[in-house]
Parts: C-alpha cells; sequence; structure tokens
C-alpha cells in the first residue's frame, strides 16, 4: 500500500540520485539536493489555495440530522469559468474563516523538520465517539489519495487498519482532531456498520506528504488530497514496556525524534542517548532492567518507583550511572 512506503523516505534531509555516464565512468555521480522546505511550502501554499478557490463539493449529501457521512459518497470537483455553483453544492474557499458556515474548513499550522506548514481541513462530521487517536496510535480508516488534479493514486474502500506513525506526517497531525464512531454493529451483510465517524479531507502540502519522493501517478514536490472515514482507534504501546507510546513522546511535538547530533541531548525523546527514541526502547534509561520491570502503573506512570531526585526510576539515566560505579 502506498501509504505505507514512506517512513524513511520523508525523515531523509537529502536524496541521492547516482547517474552513470555513457562512457561506463561509474564513480562520477550527480547529487540532487532537496528543495528548501520553506520555499516549497510557499509555493505548495499557493497552489492548495487555487484548488479551493476553484473546487465545490456536494454539501446537500451530507447535511441533515440522519446523515451518515461516508467519503465515498463525497465528489470534489472544479468550477469551470462561466460555470454557476451547482444547486446544493458549495466552494470550498468560501468555508475559510467562516464562523456561519453549516461545515468548517481549517487553515490548520503545525510545525514539522523545523517548518511551518498550513494543512486544510474539511471537517464533514467530527465523529460522535468518545475517543480521539494519539498522534503514534492505531486506527481503523477508509480513505482515498489523490493529488490536486484528481488521479487517484491510493484507497481503501473497506476498512484497514493502519499505524500512525508508519504514514505521512499529515495524518498525525489530523486525525487526532477527529473521533472515532459513536456505536459499532454487525450488519445484515456480515459486515461491520459505523455510525456517527469521524469524516474529513485533507488538503496538504508535499512537505507533510512525500515531499521530494515520487509515488506512481504522484511526482515529487506535490501537494496532496486524502479523504478519510476514521472508524476506531487503538492506543499503541510499541515497545510493550507498559508505556502508552504517546507519553513516550518527551518534547511535547507529536513526532518521535532522536538529535543524531548530540545523542546526550534528552530534549529529543530518547532518554538515554542510545539512538533509540524511548517509544522503541524498551529500557529507556539503559540500566539494564526492562521498563516493564520498572514498576510502572497501567496508565503509564512511573507510580511509586521515585527516586531521591524526583524522576522516575525506569527514566533515571543518573541512577544507571550510580549502579554502574
Amino acid at each position: 500500500m502506498s501509504l505505507r512506503k514512506i517512513s524513511f523516505l520523508i525523515l531523509s534531509l537529502v536524496l541521492v540520485f547516482s547517474a552513470c555516464k555513457k562512457d561506463d565512468d561509474a564513480d562520477d555521480v550527480v547529487i540532487v539536493e532537496e528543495n528548501d522546505r520553506t520555499e516549497q511550502q510557499v509555493e505548495d501554499n499557493e497552489a492548495l489555495l487555487t484548488y479551493l478557490e476553484s473546487h465545490y463539493f456536494n454539501a446537500s449529501d451530507f447535511q441533515g440530522e440522519d446523515v451518515n457521512p461516508n467519503i465515498g459518497d463525497l465528489e470534489l470537483t472544479e468550477l469551470l469559468d462561466g460555470e454557476t455553483l451547482p444547486e446544493g453544492s458549495i466552494l470550498l474557499s468560501s468555508l475559510l474563516n467562516n464562523a456561519d458556515a453549516d461545515f468548517v474548513l481549517d487553515a490548520k499550522e503545525v510545525v514539522y523538520a523545523e517548518t511551518d506548514y498550513i494543512v486544510y481541513i474539511l471537517h464533514l462530521n467530527d465523529g460522535g465517539g468518545d475517543e480521539s487517536p494519539h498522534f503514534c496510535d492505531d486506527v481503523r480508516v477508509r480513505y482515498e489519495g489523490s493529488g490536486l488534479d484528481g488521479t487517484v493514486f491510493d484507497s481503501a474502500v473497506n476498512p484497514v487498519n493502519l499505524d500512525l506513525i508508519d504514514l505521512i506526517p499529515a495524518w498525525r497531525k489530523v486525525l487526532t482532531d477527529f473521533n472515532t464512531a459513536e456505536t459499532i454493529a454487525d450488519a445484515a451483510d456480515g459486515t461491520i456498520a459505523y455510525s456517527n465517524h469521524g469524516a474529513g479531507v485533507m488538503f496538504l502540502p508535499s512537505g507533510l506528504g512525500y515531499f521530494s519522493s515520487s509515488l506512481t501517478d504522484i511526482s515529487a514536490y506535490s501537494p496532496l488530497i486524502f479523504k478519510f472515514d476514521l472508524l476506531q482507534t487503538t492506543v499503541n504501546d510499541h515497545d510493550f514496556d507498559g508505556v502508552p507510546s504517546y507519553l513516550e513522546d518527551l518534547n511535547g511535538d507529536g513526532e518521535f525524534t532522536v538529535n543524531y547530533d548530540d545523542l546526550e541531548d534528552t530534549t529529543d525523546d530518547d532518554t538515554d542517548g542510545d539512538g533509540t527514541p524511548d517509544y522503541a526502547d524498551t529500557d529507556d534509561d539503559n540500566d539494564g532492567v526492562f521498563s516493564i520491570y520498572e514498576d510502572i502503573d497501567e496508565d503509564g506512570n512511573p507510580g511509586n518507583d521515585i527516586g531521591a531526585n524526583g524522576i522516575a526510576k525506569y527514566l533515571d539515566i543518573t541512577e544507571t550511572e550510580s549502579n554502574q560505579d
């Protein structure tokens, strides 16, 4: 599935392509540097605003008390010069900064890779369930991904389970704003029926998508559109250490990062500086004792395992040093 093929591609800062000369001089390579993220964001944002100003959706199909939104019913259509907006439709740009509109189109500001981004989020339904995913949880969704030209490059008509940390950054920034289904029941045809679930569309710059990577039908530096139905979510504990993964985001930036320039810097998400973020580290403080055995309660709190310095022992690197003395 294309949506999963991005974990290492997106985090790269420089993409290198090699090309051999026709004279078989294999030692010569061509280095292609990535575009500047800030400059690319400006260009992408202009393209997204142009799209929003020229496209509408079938709003009347998503209005009414008994409507159960499904992105399979959503139609995004270009309004050509000289055409009149069809009855029951809404121009996307008319929803921006419009508190009186029936639908919300957020211009959400987020920071990723030290760059300020804007992702536009159309809220068809915020979801009536009690749960909302954290940035690193599993989600059960239906979705469709396309370019601004409408070319669909990836989709899941039937519900699929995805880990948000394996996806492009936009998913981690957007789905946390939606709730899951209010009710889940067995349908007569043997499938699962979801009622009043989260449903929306994200219009995202390339920097929150695949950036300099290209996919089939999607070129590098392409702004993208993802329609999605958020059905269910499950809290993740990736390293099975008893601490939910979202609580191991030590710097609170909604990403799992390691400062490879200074592994002693614990302002990132790696307590012991071993190069493995805590969410994937079974021994967060490298004291030789798995974190799960250091008295962490079911809510991910350190319980009574607090040292004299007030630091939970499973995170206390000074305790590690004293144990080694």
